[in-house]
């Protein structure tokens, strides 16, 4: 058994670890053969070919690692295209469906701090591979590798340009470039060192404000995630702005995470709007201004709002389990309009089964040109129209061990809760933890990490206050 296969896990969305001790050259070079087989006996009847993406984000050595990567597929017998710079994962797997590639391996560890790196696995149909393969590729890791008899080939191509071609045609690129060349709107990017870097101006052609383009692997000791926390630099640069500009002039933010799939916004006062609030805008944008139509797909920790404004345009509802490959798995299976999840990642139709956070802005960019409205404004009338407000929070618990981990499971199953808060219990949905629907139709989520001694604890209510009391009470419940 080869020593470098032990714990080697894949989550979510890749196998991630510590740069030098879990994630390593050889730990890399075993896997990615392997990958590479998998997709293969996967999708080759679909493609006809044994070609491979290869791509990186900006982490510390992102490139040397991609290019390990590209040497042990060609000596597997793969064809590899290599990328010549960093780009976002959604750039990679859109390259897998214009180059008609079998897949992607994309070196690159998302939102995790800077000593992470990881491994992300495309599909040929450009998007992440479900997880019965990534456990066959776990399965694999336990076999001696097969040498190849032919080597593959190696050619390096340009991420950017093919990319952002396809996402200016899937917007009105015209009007919304005429109001940033105006003055009457001004976009500004957070890129938190990221790999979607440069992005955005490549897309638009005109100027935009760009925040924290520089590299930087340390990610200035914080995390490239998307959470007010780490967005001082944005809401300062916005609200100085706005003083100094009149007061029809729009302005908006953009938060991208460090490999570009996931998104967050702040609108033109500086204040942070999460996913539960783009997604809502975004199907009103869709279904009113483009007259779309298709299923929505939402977590069960989605908003209740974006229910709500669904209806309101007689789209179609379909709920899934926590994380975006559940998402993609409905979008290859259905006529869906929109898929998202509370952290940021949403996909749509007539693309890849991907989130894609660029996309995502040049569809809001799109609804504040034809609207001319503030993001603000779009949320709160679709707050007047539905009747709904409500505010909400997510925290992540530590727990003292995986013990204590499966006590609050077991005691979650044995004796279900009937009261939160001092509120009654009304109903529980269990596809993906314990989602408690409460007496005044506010709701509390619990769901435990599948890998670590964490609670995941999520909220909706009518107000923060209630929200925070409520978060409160489960975290008292969980000690």
């Amino acid at each position: 058994m080869p020593v470098a296969a032990k714990e080697i896990k894949f989550g979510t969305d890749g196998w991630r670890g510590i740069i030098g001790d879990d994630f390593t050259f050889d730990r890399l070079t075993l896997v990615a053969p392997i990958a590479t087989r998998v997709l293969l006996e996967t999708y080759g009847d679909t493609v006809n070919n044994k070609k491979i993406i290869v791509g990186y984000d900006r982490r510390f050595m992102a490139e040397t690692f991609a290019e390990k990567t590209a040497a042990a597929v060609m000596a597997a017998g793969f064809d590899v295209m290599l990328a010549d710079s960093y780009a976002s994962t959604p750039a990679f797997s859109w390259a897998v469906k214009h180059h008609n590639a079998l897949g992607a391996l994309v070196i690159t560890a998302s939102h995790n701090p800077g000593d992470y790196l990881g491994l992300k696995v495309k599909g040929a149909f450009g998007g992440s591979v479900p997880p019965e393969v990534t456990q066959k590729i776990e399965g694999l890791l336990q076999s001696e590798s097969l040498a190849a008899t032919t080597q593959g080939t190696l050619q390096k191509f340009q991420p950017w340009a093919n990319y952002c071609e396809n996402l200016r045609q899937k917007v009105d690129i015209s009007q919304i470039c005429d109001r940033i060349n105006a003055g009457k709107l001004t976009v500004f990017v957070d890129v938190m060192h990221g790999a979607a870097a440069g992005g955005m101006a490549q897309i638009l052609g005109v100027p935009v404000q760009e925040i924290n383009s520089d590299r930087d692997p340390l990610f200035e000791g914080g995390a490239p995630e998307p959470l007010p926390r780490y967005l001082s630099k944005l809401f300062s640069q916005i609200r100085s702005h706005r003083r100094s500009q009149a007061s029809d002039a729009l302005a908006v933010g953009f938060v991208f995470d460090g490999d570009g799939d996931r998104i967050a916004a702040v609108d033109g006062q500086g204040n942070f709007l999460s996913s539960q609030i783009l997604i809502p805008i975004l199907i009103e944008h869709l279904a009113a201004r483009r007259g779309l139509t298709g299923e929505i797909v939402r977590t069960v920790s989605g908003s209740d709002l974006i229910s709500l404004v669904a209806q309101m345009y007689n789209l179609p509802i379909y709920e899934t389990p926590v994380g975006y490959k559940y998402i993609a798995d409905r979008m290859l299976a259905s006529n869906v309009l929109l898929g998202g999840e509370e952290s940021g990642g949403i996909g749509y139709a007539d693309y890849i089964p991907e989130r894609d956070g660029l996309l995502s802005a040049l569809y809001v960019l799109e609804a504040i040109a034809q609207s001319g409205l503030d993001l603000s404004e779009l949320y709160s009338s679709l707050q007047a129209k539905t009747n709904f407000h409500s505010a909400y929070d997510r925290i992540d618990l530590p727990l003292a061990s995986m013990d204590v981990r499966s006590r609050l499971l077991q005691q979650l199953q044995t004796q279900p809760l009937k009261e939160i808060a001092g509120k009654q219990v009304v109903d529980c949905i269990s596809i993906d933890g314990y989602k408690f629907r409460l007496a005044d139709n506010s709701w509390l989520m619990i769901r435990f990490s599948g890998t670590e001694p964490v609670l995941r604890l999520y909220c909706e209510a009518a107000d923060l206050e209630q929200v925070h009391q409520t978060l409160a009470w489960a975290k008292e419940w969980a000690a």
